[in-house]
């Protein structure tokens, strides 16, 4: 264990998904509250980036767009791929770093951690392979499953061994009046029960089929109004659930991004959804939420704060954390019951 100078210039290399950068908001955080001079810049790609624009911990963003790299990789260019990467290293070769800290763990976050020049790299122990080569320390390893104590490891050989975990999500003045004018102008009454209901993920086998939606919201409380978001991709699946459906209903997929909807969440009642980064949004802005789990566990991912409740498939098969049913039927979210569900929403939104 090295600690580090006051003063020290720390490298966060976490490019994405949402909720994984907010879930690494607590390493910048407890860095910061232990050496409130060192300066912090982060690596990150869109559109995570966006959530941490106002994050108080965080002295400078060197914004990398990831997908591109992925793209060429995806269809076997190695040319654009290497020039993907020298945009990378031309972006960090604009600071200097003391120290880098990998809290991905992927071969391609080792290759970053590496072209940060950093004379110390550190990383965690993940199922990703490659990752240790481009680093000169590692963390120890620990038994804690959830993600956040697991990229709060990294910190350990810092000589940080209490951290204080939370998500840091800050919305700019700009968005104040946002949700007001916004609602207004929707016809939604703040007064009155909002639930917001996100339906896609970007992993097919945590996705619950839009007719359990269907069910779910026809059997909720009548009063309640329900708002969708999501991306514009998702409106044929937004529409699947409304079919027949006697409740008011609003969809705003692909209206608002990121810290929008972190505004609007803000004034809602609940969120009904999966393993999604909205979840963990809802969990920054303190929006009180029901989730789905099928392949993914909230023991490895949920929210770690009070007023989030999980339901988890009574499916044997469950917790494989593979983006596609290699069984190619999705039985383990598919076996969630929808009057279940229901039954939990009416509760929640009862409580109010």
């Amino acid at each position: 264990m090295k600690s580090i100078s006051e003063d020290c210039r720390i490298l966060i290399v976490k490019l994405s998904s949402i909720g994984d950068v907010l879930h690494s908001t607590v390493v910048a955080h407890n860095l910061k509250l232990h050496y409130p001079h060192c300066h912090i810049t982060w690596l990150v790609s869109p559109p995570a980036s966006v959530l941490l624009e106002g994050n108080p911990y965080v002295d400078k963003l060197i914004v990398w767009d990831r997908r591109a790299f992925d793209e060429a990789m995806c269809n076997a260019n190695l040319f654009k791929a290497f020039k993907s990467l020298q945009e990378a290293s031309k972006l960090l070769a604009e600071s200097h770093f003391d120290v880098t800290i990998d809290i991905q763990s992927l071969l391609l976050t080792g290759i970053l951690s590496w072209l940060s020049n950093a004379p110390r790299r550190i990383g965690i122990h993940e199922r990703h392979e490659g990752n240790s080569f481009f680093m000169t320390e590692m963390a120890d390893d620990t038994n804690e499953q959830h993600k956040i104590f697991r990229y709060m490891a990294a910190l350990r050989p810092l000589g940080i061994d209490d951290c204080v975990p939370g998500l840091i999500l800050n919305l700019p003045d700009s968005l104040d009046t946002f949700a007001e004018d916004f609602w207004r102008s929707r016809n939604i009454d703040v007064k009155k029960l909002i639930l917001f209901v996100h339906m896609r993920t970007s992993w097919e086998s945590k996705n619950w089929s839009p007719q359990h939606y269907n069910e779910v919201l026809n059997l909720i409380n009548s009063d309640v109004q329900i708002v969708f978001s999501g991306s514009k991709d998702d409106s044929s699946y937004i529409e699947q659930a409304c079919v027949n459906l006697n409740k008011k209903t609003l969809s705003i997929a692909g209206e608002v991004n990121l810290l929008e909807l972190a505004a609007l969440f803000k004034t809602a009642t609940l969120l009904l959804t999966c393993d999604t980064g909205p979840l963990h949004i809802a969990e920054a802005v303190g929006l009180k939420t029901l989730s789905l789990w099928g392949p993914t566990s909230p023991e490895m991912y949920g929210p770690l704060t009070p007023g989030h409740f999980f339901i988890i498939t009574p499916n044997e098969c469950r917790f494989c954390c593979k983006t596609k049913c290699k069984y190619k039927h999705n039985d383990c979210m598919d076996s969630i019951n929808p009057k279940l569900v229901a039954k939990k929403i009416d509760e929640l939104i009862a409580d109010k």
